[in-house]
């Protein structure tokens, strides 16, 4: 609970402008984890140099920062949440569980970047999305997804 707290009184920032954050984030997934942008198929043929500033990109990491948001303020209480979440990501958009461990490196340099999370700060996010992650393995599991 203390970890979900700790995230929480820096998310402030991002709340505030989840589009611009999220485009952050997923430009710095890509940048530092190219192979990730070919799970996104809209976002396939657009320039890395050129994610930044994408308007799509942006709309996505909002609305992947929102659900995020979602799952922190449930701190821990949150399978409603992740039942849906696992399902599409595990039987529509076929992504496999590693990426969250991949996308939570890159909100973590972002967060530390633009909403000033420090050391503290940054293990208890790792920490708050490691279970998220666990509970989408299950759920992924349930499903019969390997990915």
């Amino acid at each position: 609970m203390a970890d979900f707290d700790a995230v929480l009184k820096c998310w402030g920032p991002v709340e505030a402008d989840f589009n611009t954050v999220g485009g952050m984030v997923l430009a710095r997934l890509f940048k530092d984890h190219p192979d990730t942008q070919k799970l996104f198929p809209k976002f396939a043929g657009i320039a890395a140099g050129d994610l930044a500033g994408n308007a799509a990109v942006a709309a996505h990491g909002g609305t992947v920062l929102k659900k995020l948001g979602e799952l922190l303020k449930a701190k821990g209480n949150h399978a409603a949440i992740i039942k849906p979440l696992a399902n599409s990501h595990a039987t529509k958009h076929k992504i496999p569980i590693n990426n969250f461990k991949l996308i939570t490196e890159a909100l973590v340099h972002v967060m530390q970047e633009k909403a000033g999370l420090d050391a503290a700060g940054q293990t208890a996010l790792r920490n708050v999305m490691g279970i998220v992650i666990a509970d989408l393995e299950a759920n992924y599991k349930e499903l019969g997804f390997t990915g």
